[in-house]
């Protein structure tokens, strides 16, 4: 058996993911959390009982800690985990943290549970697999100057949000969200978060 652990903020979507690879005769999800903090401390307890090694599946974008930190925590304690990324986000600057990082699995959460199981089981054999599309894209876009949380609020503010909707849906507090974008806007002399957006969205940024 495989063990799986899940983290997504989204409970409709982790607990519909956790039913689906349960239904797989090999795939054992023995957790299911709802923040990057909450699996890296069942993580920890599973290292430290001297539990087999599990896949980790991870949403990129969570409360706290997002995917990509969470999985450099799951590698410092374990530097061969085996992890997955799933994203309804999937800018190429995610896809070459992601990989730097150490991460051996990312796909969209667009994708069908069997191809999900098909990749946990590449993945516990010590493989990994990108989605083809988003390494595509990657490939052909050059090196963003933006960070994760910088594009996040860029690609909310570009439908014309305003401050209180984009700190919103990014799960950040409105000051964080001001500071974000006005670092956004100085990287790319935009002189407003639209005109910022349009620019970053020329670039293939987000």
């Amino acid at each position: 058996m495989i063990p799986v652990l899940l983290a997504d903020d989204e409970n409709l979507v982790r607990t519909a993911m956790a039913a689906m690879l349960d239904l797989e005769t090999d795939i054992d999800v023995i957790a299911d959390v709802e923040s990057g903090e909450d699996l890296i401390a069942i993580w920890r307890r599973r290292v430290d009982r001297g539990e087999s090694a599990a896949v980790a599946v991870i949403d990129l974008q969570m409360p706290g800690i997002d995917g990509i930190d969470t999985a450099i925590e799951l590698l410092a304690i374990t530097p061969k985990a085996g992890i997955v990324i799933v994203t309804s986000h999937g800018r190429p600057g995610y896809l070459k943290r992601a990989l730097t990082a150490g991460v051996r699995g990312f796909l969209p959460k667009t994708i069908s549970s069997a191809t999900l199981a098909e990749v946990i089981h590449t993945i516990a054999a010590g493989g990994r697999h990108v989605d083809p599309q988003l390494a595509a894209e990657a490939i052909s876009t050059s090196d963003t100057v933006l960070t994760g949380r910088e594009a996040d609020v860029l690609e909310y503010a570009i439908d014309g949000a305003s401050i209180d909707e984009i700190a919103v849906r990014a799960h950040l507090s409105t000051g964080t969200t001001r500071n974000y974008l006005s670092a956004a806007m100085g990287k790319l002399g935009a002189s407003n978060r639209y005109e910022a957006a349009l620019k970053a969205r020329r670039f293939g940024w987000i």
